[in-house]
């Protein structure tokens, strides 16, 4: 009976089907990671280079000029002897901008979307379900479609080219904000939220005394990933954000698009700069990946 059992547990673990699910899961991790090792290699080669080996899964002349030049650390003539544009960047400016920007969404949205998700979960008032419904069809409208009129407004109230002009249409709450974490809420037993109204807790000092606390793994996972979202974030920068000071990484990237005297785009120095612009949003992920997945699965299961 136990060699029975041995050989059909080997013979369940190599059939065909698990076999072709394996071959399937590799294949699609292969395509996922390939980009971002192909990006690696174009980063440690060199513009002129490239061209002499483009099937190369190597870096062609191995280098680390493009790191040089995004970070400011080379001249203008070895940039454009290594097949640079030459055209200065000022990196760390707009990171800091990155960095600015995508913190005042974030805590914006945390603190505002909480707040709105506990009322249409907990509280109850008359018309409750049928805002919800309205802010849940907001989630089906493009962002494309509400760019200009943001963009009109935002002009009209003399905030173009201004941080707080950028910041200020994501600023308060977004329809995915709340419900994330109205999911969350609504799971909270009640029985606690009614002990600690008994007591003489107010709503107010219940949602920041006892909800707060026990949805701080929805509201961290709500804060990394508004993060993320806002420091990928490149049309509305693009409209908004003309000047150094509110220039923001995403668009700064352009720069290494420009044709060098060769005519042909700073690949190397393109790859380079967006490789060093992901690190942050990376290190992040992967710092926070298991509660990232756990918080969006019970969320999804509600």
């Amino acid at each position: 009976m136990d060699n029975q059992a041995q050989f059909n547990g080997v013979k369940n673990r190599f059939s065909p089907g698990r076999i072709a699910a394996w071959v399937a899961l590799y294949a699609t991790l292969a395509l996922t990671i390939f980009p971002f090792l192909w990006m690696l290699r174009t980063a440690l080669s060199t513009t002129k280079s490239l061209p002499s080996a483009p099937g190369s899964l190597l870096p062609v002349d191995f280098t680390f000029g493009a790191f040089q030049r995004v970070l400011g650390l080379s001249s203008t003539a070895q940039a454009v002897a290594e097949g640079g544009s030459g055209a200065s960047v000022n990196f760390l400016q707009y990171l800091l901008n990155s960095a600015i920007y995508a913190s005042l969404v974030t805590i914006g949205q945390v603190a505002f979307g909480s707040m709105a998700a506990y009322a249409f979960a907990r509280l109850h008032w008359k018309g409750r379900d049928m805002v919800f419904g309205v802010f849940l069809a907001a989630l089906l409208v493009p962002p494309i479609f509400t760019s200009l009129p943001n963009f009109i407004f935002i002009k009209n109230i003399g905030l173009l080219n201004t941080i707080p002009g950028m910041v200020l249409p994501t600023f308060f709450m977004t329809p995915f904000a709340i419900f994330f974490l109205r999911q969350f809420f609504l799971g909270i037993n009640r029985e606690i939220e009614e002990s600690a109204m008994l007591d003489g807790a107010g709503h107010w000092r219940t949602f920041f005394t006892i909800i707060v606390p026990m949805s701080s793994a929805p509201i961290t996972t709500l804060g990394i990933l508004t993060f993320i979202n806002t420091w990928n974030d490149y049309f509305w920068p693009l409209l908004v954000g003309k000047t150094e000071g509110t220039k923001m990484l995403t668009v700064a990237l352009g720069v290494f698009r420009s044709q060098t005297p060769q005519g042909s785009p700073d690949w190397a120095g393109l790859m380079a700069a967006t490789l060093i612009s992901a690190l942050p949003v990376l290190a992040l992920f992967f710092a926070f990946s298991k509660k990232i997945v756990d918080s969006i699965g019970y969320s999804g299961v509600k």
